[in-house]
């Protein structure tokens, strides 16, 4: 099961993420999510536990727990949402359809 966590502090690093959660059960994956360009942390990170059980322990427990000054909250990973052309390629083109209406009305001003 597939965890975010939320509001981390900006020096919490996945070596602590991992201690934490692995206190809960086996950890298959610790990802903290990093600013590209300056290189620090977005405050926000995934963990990847293969036993579901564990996982809700782990919500369970650390959800609203204090780490490094931050409350954090855990809470179940949605899947990732995709754009609205691969969503509904109908909506995109009626997006296009009424930008193109828009230009022919202001061009007849």
């Amino acid at each position: 099961m597939k965890l975010l966590i939320r509001n981390l502090a900006r020096t919490t690093t996945e070596v602590e993420l991992l201690k934490i959660f692995e206190a809960h059960g086996p950890v298959q994956s610790c990802s903290l999510i990093m600013d590209k360009q300056t290189g620090k942390s977005k405050g926000f990170a995934f963990i990847e536990m293969p036993r579901p059980g564990d996982a809700r322990a782990a919500v369970k427990t650390l959800n609203g727990k204090n780490l490094a000054g931050n409350v954090i909250r855990v809470k179940k990973a949605s899947p990732k949402k995709a754009t609205a052309e691969k969503v509904s390629p109908d909506k995109a083109e009626s997006e296009k359809t009424k930008a193109a209406n828009q230009n022919i009305w202001s061009s007849n001003d």
